[in-house]
């Protein structure tokens, strides 16, 4: 198979990756940044890294990954409501995995909160393609 081939075959995938790091990188930043700097406590610090990792998730994913076709304002509201309830779907993972491996166990706060987004990018993606962004 050529790399154009692949390319396209791929096409929604290959900015998914991206832009899940991405948003993983803001996710844990933020995570970072609200629990060592601002000293607030570890499910404060998930509550707001997931907020702000959504918004620039819904933007990324709408208008470069799966290049969402709704304009009409009940579309987009539509569109941003599946969005938010997917993913505080999976925001509730990340919480899951925060607390039991955090808050009860001990773990490596920043290593829990890349593993669990890992997970986290994974379902989203699905949830994303079947549900929020698919076609026809």
């Amino acid at each position: 198979m050529k790399i154009k081939e692949l390319i396209q075959k791929y096409e929604d995938v290959i900015p998914y990756l991206f832009f899940g790091v991405c948003t993983t990188v803001v996710n844990v930043v933020v995570y970072w940044i609200c629990a060592h700097l601002l000293a607030f406590n570890t499910m404060i610090s998930t509550v707001i890294a997931w907020i702000l990792a959504v918004l620039f998730a819904y933007v990324t994913n709408r208008k470069w990954v799966f290049k969402s076709t709704a304009y009409l304002k009940s579309e987009i509201a539509k569109e941003i409501v599946s969005f938010f309830s997917c993913r505080l779907a999976t925001g509730i993972v990340d919480w899951l995995c925060m607390y039991i491996f955090v808050e009860l166990l001990n773990f490596n706060d920043v290593f829990i909160k890349v593993v669990a987004n890992i997970l986290v990018i994974i379902l989203n993606y699905v949830a994303s393609k079947l549900i929020i962004f698919k076609k026809g």
